[in-house]
């Protein structure tokens, strides 16, 4: 026990100490790229403060890479003070050794999902507010797109289809919008046009709004009637309207399951939060992969040389798992692969990829 203990706090040091360096330089280059941005536009404490709210998404992104580079430090550290070759010594195996670190990993990977994950969320929208607003003047008003913004929400009555020609950058607020009702199971009903329209407790509230009755043997223009202002009920949430503006990555993990539930009640398709949400769950096993491949290729004494060689070797293994992982990921995200297989699958293939590795070294 008081090995594993040793060796999982050397590891937690090293992870610290690589952790602060590259915050460091991920400060450094984010405040350079939003000087060059905002040029005089805004201050330089308004681009500090939004360079501290981009900053954690940039550590969260390579987290792996800080693991693998903790976890060649490590055990390079320990070769060339031969403390590996007296652990050897003392009938401890290689896969002995690894308990403490692999442990430390797994903490981290588990505290950076549960917390680490709704921080970096909270940042990275905050911050993408606050782009938006030194870069439209104080406008949060956004195009969407030439066709503009399409919108499906349902109820027990039937189902209505909105579409907007611009929107605010929660979707909450939209501009020249036209609501078609649909009657369940049968055609539309009704339509209405609206200079606005705002959604708060659960309603649509239009204003400068046209309704006409699209119903048979009805002449819609000579019936249509005119509102200053007409509340419309709604099953969308600001939540849910995200989906056609945020990123997956901009709703903590804690709230991602009823999110995705809301998306798929209200029509949106949730594939793309379902495989974020997967690929999250399994960040700690991916960060223990990490920690198992550096020590693969450097769990060895000193003296037999190619030490350089064998970081390159674990450092490049790791890049090439880290982008077979995202290209699982997009495989999911469009429909070929399963969210299951597309977020654990490649964590799983790496631990068992490292493992083969360790036990072919202590084997030989």
């Amino acid at each position: 026990m008081t090995l594993h203990l040793y060796f999982a706090r050397r590891f937690f040091w090293t992870f610290l100490a690589i952790f602060g360096i590259f915050f460091l330089f991920q400060i450094l280059l984010d405040l350079v790229e939003q000087i060059r941005r905002f040029d005089n536009s805004v201050s330089f404490g308004e681009v500090m403060k939004l360079t501290l709210l981009n900053t954690p998404e940039g550590m969260y992104q390579i987290l792996p890479l800080v693991m693998i580079l903790s976890s060649i430090a490590l055990f390079v550290a320990l070769a060339r003070s031969s403390e590996l070759v007296v652990a050897r010594a003392a009938g401890r195996s290689g896969l002995t050794a690894l308990v403490g670190p692999i442990l430390v990993a797994a903490v981290i990977g588990g505290l950076t999902v549960a917390m680490g994950n709704p921080i970096v969320a909270a940042t990275s929208k905050a911050y993408s507010d606050l782009r938006d607003t030194y870069r439209n003047g104080g406008t949060s008003a956004l195009s969407i797109g030439a066709e503009g913004l399409w919108l499906r929400q349902s109820d027990p009555r039937g189902q209505t289809v909105i579409r907007a020609a611009r929107a605010n950058a929660n979707g909450t607020v939209l501009y020249d919008v036209m609501f078609v009702a649909y009657a369940e199971g049968g055609g539309p009903v009704r339509r209405i046009e609206a200079e606005e329209a705002e959604l708060a407790d659960g309603a649509w509230t239009l204003r400068q709004a046209k309704v006409w009755p699209l119903v048979a043997g009805v002449n819609p223009e000579t019936n249509s009637v005119l509102h200053d202002e007409l509340r419309v009920a709604s099953t969308l949430t600001e939540d849910s309207i995200k989906d056609r503006f945020g990123r997956p990555s901009a709703i903590s993990v804690w709230e991602l399951q009823g999110f995705i539930t809301d998306l798929e009640d209200a029509g949106f398709s949730a594939r793309r939060h379902s495989v974020w949400l997967q690929m999250e769950l399994a960040r700690p096993v991916f960060l223990i992969s990490m920690v198992l491949i550096g020590a693969a290729f450097t769990m060895r004494h000193s003296r037999m040389g190619g030490t350089g060689i064998a970081v390159l070797s674990a450092v490049l293994l790791g890049f090439s798992l880290y982008y077979v992982r995202n290209f699982a990921q997009i495989l999911g995200e469009n429909g070929q692969l399963n969210p299951l297989a597309a977020a654990w699958v490649p964590p799983l293939a790496s631990v068992l990829l490292a493992l083969g590795l360790i036990l072919h070294r202590e084997d030989g």
